[in-house]
């Protein structure tokens, strides 16, 4: 049975994981394998338990202890969990976004990138991508959009920070994906690793020898590589010139190029076209 705790101070010490500590806390770079991160809503849980993420402990209204928080409470029964009245809650930042539920989870420890893309047709690689927003939708779309993993460079925002997390609706915990570590030095390197692991690459690039993403000779390629760069400054210009293809989107009305995010969504849905059956469930 369940530990059920009510809180009725905002400053109580159980709830500083949710309220108080800093990304960079929770993530613990120093002790990774006592990295925390916080889940919100019941689906985005609930998809985090289904990929096996352990949890810490729960915080929710009290209401939905026995309402749509139930199920989840009855999988971890020797979780503790918080609960409070709405008013306690929202002051935590952003709580009125979270459908009533957070879960404190362990990291998981991530794959290796050769794991990753073992048995992968097309990939994604995120090249410094530091809005987590962005990191979130574009994890999203990927899960969507019928490719078999993501590979982000170091300096990119970390896919388990809570408002990535939030944005992808608990897709992370659907798509396989790591980072980069010290043995691929991304910049000068980066290319030519993913060569070696087998794939073509696509550089999403605005080049005046950039190829429409709808030419024909990437959709023959059997493992393609699609690398996008980070906000405003787009990709380093060795990565453009270490890739086998430069792709753009055709533009009208004058505009000269889309969000990384609605970007990744063009160029998943037509680069990943015939790799995977889309599933049936709503992302």
């Amino acid at each position: 049975m369940s530990n059920i705790i009510k809180i009725v101070d905002f400053q109580a010490p159980e709830l500083d994981v949710y309220a108080r500590l800093t990304e960079g806390q929770l993530l613990n770079r120093h002790e990774p394998d006592k990295g925390i991160f916080i889940a919100e809503s019941p689906k985005v849980i609930e998809r985090a338990l289904d990929a096996g993420c352990i949890p810490i402990s729960f915080l929710m209204e009290e209401k939905h202890v026995k309402g749509q928080g139930r199920k989840l409470i009855e999988r971890c029964p020797e979780i503790s969990v918080y609960t409070a009245e709405f008013d306690v809650l929202t002051q935590l930042t952003g709580f009125k976004l979270t459908r009533g539920m957070l879960c404190a989870m362990y990291r998981p420890r991530l794959p290796s990138a050769e794991a990753v893309c073992a048995n992968a047709r097309r990939i994604a690689v995120l090249e410094n991508v530091v809005n987590p927003t962005n990191v979130g939708a574009i994890f999203r779309s990927a899960a969507a959009l019928n490719m078999d993993g993501i590979l982000l460079t170091p300096a990119c925002s970390n896919p388990l920070y809570r408002r990535a997390v939030r944005v992808s609706m608990g897709t992370v915990f659907q798509i396989p994906w790591t980072i980069l570590d010290d043995g691929c030095q991304w910049d000068g390197e980066g290319v030519r690793y993913l060569h070696n692991l087998g794939f073509k690459t696509a550089a999403m690039a605005l080049r005046d020898d950039s190829i429409g993403i709808d030419d024909p000779e990437l959709q023959k390629e059997d493992k393609l590589a699609i690398i996008l760069g980070t906000e405003g400054d787009g990709l380093a210009s060795n990565t453009i010139r270490d890739c086998d293809y430069t792709v753009r989107i055709p533009m009208s009305h004058g505009v000269d190029s889309l969000n990384v995010a609605a970007a990744s969504a063009v160029a998943f849905w037509e680069l990943g076209k015939g790799n995977r059956g889309i599933g049936s469930e709503s992302l």
